[in-house]
């Protein structure tokens, strides 16, 4: 036996699983999809053994973007858990076979509750399938595992069509960066739907700003004073005109530049890159990384009037890079 012989068959067979699926994709998966859009109330995913396992995923992916939804395992709903759901909600159940007794046990009390159910199976004319309102084929040629026994192609397909599920309703309500910040807080991806420019920028008085004539002495003074690598250069009526960064500095002096007579204007770059102060620090990061420069300045209002810096010093301190 070779190893990655192995490894590379088993991924070819579930790829080969998750394109079967693809292809058979129809009218039944447009009406799932309305099904769940127009639930009132919340997506209960039903399963057992490894469907339920795979159903935990798909119920976490459906509530982090947008679709309210949880878990209900299906041998504890018949011991009491059906108390957690409601007329309002629609029902998602997960069974290979479609023929699993404890989630099959179910589907009476669901039908007198007036729900709706959405089956993902790998038989559509099993006894699930045939009560369904619609159904999802997940059918395999075959499972990757050599004995035809351990779930792992089947789960696959199964996992597949609920992110396919999630992906069509998040885009279906308009999910947006800023409904997943909501539901996603803590963590490095909190930070960086979270955190704005506003919220860690250097104001007022710590802003290195020269004007147009100002001398080159002026300009090293201001921004050795304030440290942050970078001046705005700005004219008599406090607009923006450019900036001058080390960087600018340093080529200025391989030039041979007379730093006795010059001025700011003579150095200075005049397409600085600039961003408003309630965009995303995340945001900001990615123009740093395209342009590969390490300040933005900041604006509130109009991008001529620099209210802000933002250092890349100040992304990586706040945990964003």
């Amino acid at each position: 036996m070779d190893t990655l012989d192995t490894a590379k068959r088993v991924l070819e067979i579930e790829i080969e699983a998750i394109r079967k699926v693809q292809e058979r994709l129809g009218e039944s998966f447009r009406q799932a999809v309305e099904i769940l859009y127009g639930c009132e109330g919340k997506i209960v995913v039903v399963g057992m053994g490894k469907s339920g396992l795979v159903g935990g995923k798909i119920a976490a992916t459906l509530a982090s973007t947008g679709s309210p939804s949880f878990f209900l395992h299906a041998a504890e709903a018949a011991h009491g858990d059906l108390g957690m759901v409601y007329k309002h909600d629609v029902v998602l159940v997960i069974s290979n076979s479609g023929e699993t007794d404890e989630t099959l046990s179910l589907l009476p009390a669901l039908r007198r509750m007036g729900l709706k159910i959405v089956a993902i199976t790998g038989s559509t004319e099993s006894s699930l399938g045939r009560v369904a309102d619609a159904v999802l084929d997940t059918h395999v040629e075959q499972e990757a595992c050599p004995l035809g026994l351990a779930p792992t192609a089947s789960t696959t397909a199964q996992l597949a069509m609920g992110d396919a599920l999630a992906v069509t309703l998040l885009e279906r309500r308009g999910f947006n960066e800023a409904d997943f910040a909501r539901v996603h807080p803590a963590g490095s991806l909190g930070k960086r739907l979270l955190i704005k420019v506003s919220d860690l920028m250097h104001g007022g008085e710590d802003v290195a700003r020269v004007k147009l004539n100002s001398p080159m002495t002026e300009v090293l003074l201001e921004m050795s004073a304030k440290r942050m690598g970078t001046t705005t250069v700005e004219n008599e009526d406090g607009q923006l005109q450019g900036i001058v960064t080390d960087g600018d500095l340093r080529r200025a002096m391989q030039n041979k530049m007379d730093f006795s007579t010059g001025t700011a204007a003579d150095l200075m770059t005049t397409d600085p890159k600039t961003i408003p102060e309630t965009a995303l620090a995340s945001r900001a990061a990615h123009i740093m990384e395209q342009n590969s420069i390490s300040c933005v300045l900041v604006y509130k209002d109009d991008p001529t009037r620099v209210t802000g810096m933002l250092h890349l010093h100040d992304l990586l301190h706040a945990g964003i890079i």
